[in-house]
């Protein structure tokens, strides 16, 4: 157990394998706003490495805005079919405009045009009038590649701890408790 992206990439891979697990890659990401109160919303967890973490936002977002004002965040899956809780916390970096680029290619179009269409976050006339934009902006964009809006992109958040949670049916659950330090990983097994 040395390297624990490693374990959580692994554990990834086996729930989104699972056929009861409906929302294969999501995860919840915790900022701190500008208030000071801790902020969670759920995301798109999209690549573990030795690096870290990867998701994408908008970086005008209100999730955008907390990490320009504090990269320190925290990430939390709770993969039930797989009896595991992930809890993580880092800090968060934007990744590359190359890496940006390829994961915009890889939503679809709609998502495309969501993101290029809308502002994230900011306040709305009502439901009926953002369907009715939604509706124009797809026919009007149905047929043409949607280029990536600057203000689009992601994060790659590099942990400084990682607890991975094994669910046990006795509820004398398994806890691991990674935290790096100097580069090193170390781990201690908590009490459940």
């Amino acid at each position: 157990m040395n390297d624990p992206t490693a374990m959580v990439a692994e554990i990834w891979q086996q729930a989104r394998q699972h056929p009861l697990l409906k929302q294969k890659s999501v995860i919840c990401i915790s900022t701190i706003d500008s208030d000071g109160f801790p902020d969670a919303r759920f995301v798109d967890l999209k690549q573990v490495n030795s690096q870290g973490f990867t998701i994408c936002s908008g970086y005008q977002s209100d999730k955008g805005r907390a990490i320009a004002a504090c990269d320190k965040v925290a990430l939390t899956a709770w993969w039930e079919p797989v009896g595991y809780q992930i809890r993580i916390q880092g800090r968060a970096t934007k990744i590359s405009d190359a890496l940006a680029q390829q994961y915009w290619q890889s939503r679809n179009h709609s998502a495309q045009v969501i993101s290029s269409r809308f502002q994230q976050s900011e306040p709305c006339v009502s439901i009926d009038t953002v369907k009715q934009q939604f509706l124009d902006a797809q026919a009007l964009l149905h047929d043409k590649s949607i280029p990536r809006p600057k203000s689009w992109g992601g994060y790659c958040v590099e942990p400084k701890r990682i607890e991975l949670l094994k669910f046990e049916d006795s509820r004398l659950h398994l806890r691991h408790n990674f935290t790096k330090l100097s580069d090193q990983w170390q781990c201690q097994i908590l009490q459940p």
